[in-house]
């Protein structure tokens, strides 16, 4: 009787596999919340029945296993061969393995050559980007897999970052969309950053694992990944232990490559093993000591805003955030009378109308609206829905509020949930704005993700570190990037304290030097105002004052400046009468929304119709680009160019040429040329034959050849023009090669851009459905007529096309034409 022990220490979850003779006998599967050695020592504690007894073998993988295995000298495989063994033993038939676990996501290949693919700077399309969408959308992980089973459509959400795909999410939920629909869609996203993000290119198809536990425990991402990539029950499977198999495996090479271990040794062994120092480095602490906090929380304290039970007139201000709704109501001399400040839980609507029926229900008639501003991102919303008297845009809020508190502020730094603005004020104005782009690593939801990772909330991990001994120096990098780190600096011995001040650190640095870019302190300014949510986390203020060498002014309502800008708005409107609902009025009040999409013309745009009131009386619709969506009229005196190029490609004349159908993909600088082409063809006898105009639709059925992730998306939809002309049928395709396009002497070059003057060599060698047809694509030179004319000559009577040169030549004479 043989035992043997593998044991999978992934980045979220540790699991434990127990095997007699190749055959499972105890096995079990928990997170590790970053706790590694602790959790390891429980698992083998748990599995105590079946090993007490005798010796057995123990290998360890997994992502966050290498440390503690050569601590404690056990034998450690790479997560991808331990894959590869229990495939070997339970599957020996599979073409191709996707597994999917908390951050890593990989992609092995059996037939045709063993092949690995895996995620390496980024999580998009792992368990963690479903966890942060969960906790996005206010449901639990289970929740999300089962409301996906229920939708009724799919939104195009970004897949390569949790952040990209907020983005994309927040407004959807501020519109609101129905979250079935936005759960089917995170799974979809996630299934499109496999194929096109991780196989790049290489297809998947044949007999199919899918392994892990996103793919293990949600049901709804096993029918978008079996739906998307065309997989009938034959051919996709999802095992019942699909989450150990890395276990599994590494049961199976501990029995040639590791020793024999005794129970209590071996747990002896592991509890007074403790990783080496190599690569974490570490900063002095925020406080040194307790008076330096006090004195620190004591200045601060000075810039409030007074509290008053004054009633009578008062303001009302919205800010409906990226992740956070405030309220503020402020009183005729602008003391705060009332806040509010929460998660808008995914329904800002549902959260506003909760608060003012507490308002009206607390205050009575002792108070009166006189006025109610929003602002945020949910502004138009929340105005429509509420009949507010007027919104305004945040930058002028924040800049409001900061100049009531300082009003010298010379800059104003503002940082929220995902949003990061930064101010330059120049004679009472805004002089300029810097934002975040596409990262939010700087912002409090970059803070909240990883104190949920390390199993706390965000203001018990806020506390932590303020007199963290050792702060961890983590620099200025984004979510993913710093996950590594911190697994680095857990391993080297540092406490969640310490990881938690590195944080705060690093979220400054963000703010410094990547989004204000700045080169030193006096760049900023004298007079600075800090704001935000963000900003109420002691431990980020003090980075802050510590970075820039001299103190700054941090309102006590800092996560409430939107509001009370939009307060202090809605007071200068100096109405007589408010508009804002009343409180019988929102006990009649009802919100439905319903997805639709737009049908006046070719863009089709997926539109959010929320009604509002019992009687819908109240219409708000959202997620159209024009006019006509919302039942309006385009300027009937502009020319759309749009309108002139379509009209231009439906009126070209059809051919039915004698040399069979040569397919132009219209997309590049096909597209633009496609006049000439056209012409030049057509005088050559060929029926040309376009490709259907771009859509989502026609991106999905290239996407499976993409071999690069950060190609541009133009150039990624070429895979899907290709597929569609080859459905078509025709005899060959043209996309030439060119360094040079038409000079227009409107530049001083008429350079195309590499991507475009030399894709047709990518196209190639990576789409197989092209060995099916002749690909043309000579490289031709477009600024000299006869060069081109030969270089076409010489190609097409390659490719077994029988033209002349003088046809040829008298062709392009016309196409120039």
């Amino acid at each position: 009787m043989e035992i043997s022990v593998g044991i999978d220490l992934g980045s979220t979850t540790a699991k434990i596999i127990v095997m007699k003779n190749s055959e499972i006998i105890y096995k079990c599967y928990e997170r590790h919340f970053a706790q590694v050695k602790q959790k390891t020592l429980e698992l083998l504690q748990k599995a105590k029945t079946f090993l007490k007894e005798e010796s057995f073998t123990l290998s360890i993988s997994g992502s966050a296993g290498l440390g503690l295995a050569n601590v404690s000298d056990i034998s450690f495989i790479q997560e991808v061969f331990a894959t590869s063994e229990a495939i070997e033993l339970f599957n020996p038939n599979t073409d191709v393995v996707v597994e999917l676990g908390g951050e890593d996501a990989k992609i092995i290949f059996f037939t045709g050559g063993t092949d690995e693919r895996m995620n390496g700077s980024c999580a998009g399309g792992t368990g963690a980007f479903i966890d942060q969408m969960a906790i996005l959308l206010d449901v639990t992980p289970q929740e999300l897999d089962e409301l996906s089973l229920k939708a009724e459509k799919i939104y195009p959400i970004a897949s390569r970052c949790g952040v990209f795909a907020k983005t994309d999410i927040q407004p959807l939920l501020n519109q609101g969309a129905r979250k079935e629909d936005i759960s089917a869609s995170i799974y979809h996203a996630v299934v499109n950053q496999t194929i096109a993000g991780l196989a790049q290119g290489r297809k998947i198809e044949g007999n199919v694992m899918f392994l892990g536990g996103p793919l293990y425990f949600c049901k709804g991402l096993q029918k978008s990944f079996t739906k998307t990539l065309k997989l009938d029950a034959d051919h996709s499977f999802f095992p019942e232990i699909g989450q150990y198999y890395v276990a599994i495996g590494a049961s199976l090479y501990s029995k040639e490559n590791s020793k024999k271990f005794q129970f209590d040794e071996l747990v002896e062994t592991i509890s007074n093993s403790n990783p080496v120092v190599q690569e974490t480095s570490y900063a002095k602490p925020l406080f040194e000591n307790e008076e330096e906090y006090i004195e620190f929380v004591n200045r601060h304290n000075k810039d409030s805003v007074p509290t008053s039970q004054i009633r009578g007139d008062v303001y009302l201000g919205i800010d409906c955030g990226s992740t956070t709704t405030k309220i503020a109501i402020i009183t005729a001399d602008n003391n705060l009378l009332y806040s509010y400040y929460n998660s808008n839980k995914g329904n800002p609507v549902e959260i506003v109308k909760e608060q003012l029926t507490h308002i009206y229900k607390t205050f009575g008639e002792s108070i009166t609206i006189k006025g109610s501003v929003a602002t945020g991102y949910g502004e138009e919303i929340i105005k429509h829905a509420f009949k507010l008297d007027g919104g305004v845009v945040e930058t002028m809020a924040h800049f409001r509020a900061a100049k009531f508190f300082n009003p010298e502020a010379d800059f104003i730094l503002d940082i929220g949930g995902q949003d990061m603005k930064c101010f330059k004020v120049s004679s009472n104005s805004i002089d300029s704005i810097m934002l975040n782009e596409a990262c939010s690593s700087g912002c409090g939801s970059f803070i909240e993700t990883f104190a949920l990772s390390l199993g706390h909330d965000v203001k018990d991990f806020a506390k932590l570190a303020l007199f963290a001994k050792s702060p961890v120096n983590l620099g200025s990098r984004c979510t993913v990037f710093m996950n590594s780190s911190v697994k680095q600096a857990q391993k080297d011995g540092a406490s969640v304290s310490d990881i938690s001040a590195g944080i705060c650190m690093s979220v400054v640095k963000n703010a410094v030097y990547k989004v204000i870019r700045a080169n030193s302190a006096d760049e900023l300014g004298k007079n600075i105002v800090v704001q935000g949510g963000t900003f109420l986390n002691d431990a980020v203020l003090r980075s802050f004052e510590k970075e820039i060498g001299y103190n700054v002014t941090r309102p006590n309502i800092a996560g409430l400046m939107g509001a009370y800008g939009a307060a202090l708005y809605a007071k200068k409107l100096a109405l007589e009468k408010s508009t804002t609902l009343s409180l019988e009025d929102l006990n009649e009040f009802v919100h439905n929304s319903k997805s639709v999409v737009c049908g006046k013309c070719g863009n089709g745009c997926n539109m959010t119709v929320n009604t509002f009131g019992n009687a819908n009386e109240e219409k708000f619709i959202s997620g159209n680009r024009c006019e006509k969506g919302i039942g309006g009229k385009l300027n009937s005196e502009l020319p759309s160019l749009y309108d002139f190029k379509l009209s231009l490609i439906e009126n070209l004349p059809k051919t039915h040429g004698k040399r069979g159908k040569i397919g132009l993909p219209l997309a590049l600088a096909t597209y633009e040329n496609l006049p000439f082409w056209h012409k030049i063809f057509s005088e050559l006898d060929f029926e040309v034959v376009l490709s259907d105009l771009s859509t989502k639709k026609i991106y999905y059925k290239g996407q499976g050849t993409i071999p690069s992730d950060t190609v541009c998306y133009p150039a990624k939809l070429m895979h899907g023009h290709i597929e569609n002309l080859i459905k078509k049928g025709v005899d060959a395709i043209f996309y030439p090669c060119a360094t040079y396009n038409f000079d227009e002497n409107k530049g001083d070059n008429h350079y195309n851009c590499p991507v475009v003057a030399y894709y047709s060599e990518l196209l190639n060698a990576n789409m197989e459905s092209l060995k099916n047809v002749k690909f043309l694509y000579p490289y031709l030179n477009f600024t000299k007529p006869k060069a081109l004319g030969k270089t076409l000559f010489e190609n097409l009577n390659e490719y077994g096309f029988d033209v002349s040169i003088k046809d040829v030549t008298k062709a392009v004479k016309k196409g120039y034409e």
